[in-house]
């Protein structure tokens, strides 16, 4: 009796000793983040500001998280296509959507979405915010935002001014300018910031209102003119630029933002080590210098904070769609 007792006991420790390595296996297995390369998926063609903040994010996070992340291109559609792609991957941290402003106001300006809404991700990190900025080619006639509100007056639909397509920052900016100048000013949309600046400085197109992440380069390097900034301040980078609102267009204000995305259900120390990451990656100093050089905030806030944000954009946007009317292509 007593050895059938010991026998059975020995065999309940064993099984007791085997669940235990079994936990914790599985707490090993969970904790191991990430295993394999990252992709940050940007919306857009490759050469835009959205591009360049995305593979300069990309070199820090891979150094803070010990993987490679590499940055993919799925333009298409006002950001729908690569947006999409993200929202329907499996919510397992290595797939990463490059949001921005696109993000907040796709909602309200498209009357359908595959994805649904924003509801499809889970937001990791607000990178950063900069103004966008009305520029035209370096041999434009135009030397003035007054040059430029003249000629559009007087020949109403003659002008055309890019965007990186139906949705983004540059769209809107335009729509709202034309709308408070009551002017008519025709929107050609690209894939991407890259396309649409070589048809502004090679006079396809008369003006885009870039991101400054897109635009600053060309401006310091002679090949574009800025008119005005977009923002209500001044960009340090830029002080002799005055902004659209100083020049009479008041209650003017457009702002791009950088973030990151992740499918919803992507496990929440998962969504906090890409937050962390993050972090790491916008303090090192080839990403200072970018914001430096081409006018961007950092924020590198935390995922609930930048979901606050997100909504008070998407707010801000919808009330500025019905508000003015604006309609998409």
């Amino acid at each position: 009796m007593f050895r059938q007792f010991t026998s059975v006991l020995h065999s309940k420790v064993w099984l007791l000793v085997a669940l235990l390595g079994l936990v914790g296996y599985e707490s090993n297995a969970q904790a191991v983040y990430p295993d394999k390369p990252i992709r940050i998926i940007v919306p857009f063609a490759p050469g835009g500001g959205t591009d360049q903040v995305a593979r300069t994010l990309a070199s820090g996070m891979s150094t803070a998280l010990g993987q490679t992340v590499i940055v993919e291109n799925k333009p298409g559609a006002g950001t729908v296509i690569g947006t999409d792609f993200v929202a329907k991957s499996s919510p397992d941290g290595y797939t990463i959507l490059m949001a921005t402003f696109a993000n907040a106001v796709n909602t309200s300006l498209l009357t359908k979405l595959p994805y649904g809404s924003n509801k499809a991700f889970t937001p990791v990190v607000l990178v950063g915010r900069g103004p966008n900025i009305l520029v035209v080619r370096a041999d434009s006639p135009f030397h003035t935002l007054e040059d430029l509100l003249k000629e559009a007056k007087a020949h109403p639909q003659s002008l055309t001014y890019a965007s990186q397509g139906i949705g983004t920052s540059a769209h809107l900016a335009g729509e709202l300018f034309t709308y408070l100048t009551q002017t008519q000013i025709t929107h050609v949309p690209y894939k991407g910031a890259g396309p649409a600046m070589t048809d502004v400085m090679g006079g396809q197109v008369d003006m885009t209102f870039g991101t400054s992440s897109a635009v600053v380069k060309h401006i310091q390097n002679g090949r574009l003119r800025a008119l005005g900034v977009t923002s209500p301040e001044r960009l340090p980078a830029l002080r002799n630029i005055p902004t659209i609102a100083e020049q009479g267009v008041v209650q003017y204000s457009v702002e791009s933002w950088y973030g990151l995305f992740v499918p919803t259900g992507t496990p929440e120390n998962i969504v906090r080590s890409l937050n962390e990451a993050a972090k790491v990656a916008v303090n090192q100093p080839s990403f200072h210098e970018l914001a430096d050089n081409e006018g961007l905030t950092i924020v590198a806030d935390t995922p609930a904070q930048f979901a606050s944000y997100l909504a008070g954009e998407e707010q801000r946007w919808r009330n500025v769609i019905t508000q003015n009317k604006i309609q998409t292509d």
